[in-house]
């Protein structure tokens, strides 16, 4: 009887851990694509010599629409 408390508190504690990981995961890819949106902006404006910043501006706004798209996708499929 207490061998089965002790595994039904660890199947408990390890559906938290799983959900902060896949959350820690999903800012850490927010973090890196809007990184990568605003350098490339920054890079194309820098290459095309507009006086307004286009590219920095509408590629992170971009890069932001697509991963809540993925975001909203991934959260209404069913977990297996």
């Amino acid at each position: 009887m207490h061998c089965n408390l002790q595994k039904n508190k660890a199947v408990k504690n390890e559906k938290p851990t799983n959900s902060m990981m896949r959350y820690a995961g999903l800012a850490t890819q927010w973090m890196v694509m809007l990184a990568l949106a605003v350098w490339a902006g920054w890079w194309l404006d820098k290459q095309t010599g507009w006086k307004f910043p286009l590219f920095i501006v509408s590629l992170p706004l971009i890069a932001l629409c697509v991963s809540l798209w993925q975001l909203v996708k991934e959260f209404n499929t069913p977990k297996k």
